[in-house]
């Protein structure tokens, strides 16, 4: 027995005793994203699970820097799109005006920076927007307008590529662990790694429905991240579950997961918390374009170090009553 990982091994986290409790804390999680991504999707503001950004719709985005001292003076978001209702826009040939009633208008940092979704507009019509909103938001620094435009038939495929490579990840994560262990292993994980992305994305759709989030193509690339992690910490769990399973044969089956949840408990939380480190500097100091990328990671990572240390070994157990 002196030669069995278990044997210096102190029991932590019996996590079999307590796996009803870690069911019911999932399951609560799950039912509410799933209930997010439903309302975003019959909301008819929106249509889909997520409310979706530039990146996936095409359209043009106006940001503009005010020029302020201390505290920026309120703007209310009304006179801003009643201000862009009344922009007469030149077109070419046959083209329809763009229908700037649908604006969406947003303030930043107390009012210090203005940013305006539009349609898809030409170069010189987005420029005259940003000008006519001068008398109303203005003076804006110098140097401190943005203007980024996305056709629509990129957008569709940006959307395209995004939900090809999530597939392609989960595909490849599943056949690595139906490898590296067996089908039930693979299974579990990938029940695991569903739950971390599924929670992710339910808290970005009620942000989606209350604050008027949207996803882009930097959310793609944090569920792609959270992929890899969650699956990296759970692989940690099953190989050391799989090593005192085959050599502690005088415990029982929900006693190894126990220890080797025990084992690699102080690992998971260290790694965990050395990521959410850099992560946490990021969402404080990293500016508006990285913050929610941010945030998505750090909830990434929070909910994929639960699931690796406590719902796939639960539900693993099963197994023994199988």
């Amino acid at each position: 027995m002196s030669s069995s990982p278990v044997h210096k091994t102190k029991l932590i986290f019996p996590v079999t005793r307590h796996r009803y409790k870690i069911w019911l804390v999932s399951g609560l999680a799950v039912i509410i994203s799933i209930a997010g991504l439903i309302s975003c999707w019959l909301n008819p503001l929106i249509g889909y699970p997520l409310r979706p950004g530039l990146d996936f719709t095409g359209g043009t985005q106006i940001k503009l820097e005010r020029q302020c001292n201390d505290e920026c003076n309120p703007i209310r978001t009304s006179n801003v799109t009643e201000l862009l209702r009344e922009i007469p826009l030149n077109t070419s040939g046959n083209e329809s005006s763009p229908n700037l009633s649908i604006a969406r208008v947003q303030f930043l940092d107390g009012y210090k920076s203005i940013l305006v979704r539009l349609p898809f507009l030409t170069a010189s019509q987005a420029e005259k927007v940003a000008q006519a909103l001068d008398p109303i938001a203005g003076p804006f620094q110098p140097g401190g307008q943005s203007i980024d435009t996305i056709g629509p038939t990129l957008g569709a495929q940006l959307l395209k590529s995004s939900l090809i490579s999530l597939l392609v990840a989960f595909s490849g994560i599943a056949v690595y662990i139906s490898y590296r262990f067996d089908k039930t292993f693979a299974l579990l994980a990938l029940v695991a790694l569903s739950h971390d992305v599924l929670i992710v994305c339910g808290v970005f759709a009620w942000l989606g429905i209350f604050l008027n989030l949207e996803v882009n193509s930097l959310f793609a690339v944090a569920l792609l991240t959270i992929s890899g992690y969650s699956v990296n910490d759970t692989v940690v769990v099953f190989d050391r579950i799989r090593e005192i399973n085959s050599s502690a044969n005088s415990l029982g089956f929900n006693q190894k997961i126990d220890f080797a949840v025990s084992a690699t408990l102080s690992r998971t939380l260290y790694t965990s918390l050395t990521t959410l480190l850099p992560l946490g500097a990021l969402i404080f100091f990293g500016g508006d374009t990285l913050f929610w990328f941010s945030v998505a990671l750090a909830l990434g990572v929070t909910v994929g170090s639960w699931s690796s240390i406590a719902l796939a070994p639960s539900l693993l157990s099963l197994r023994s009553e199988v």
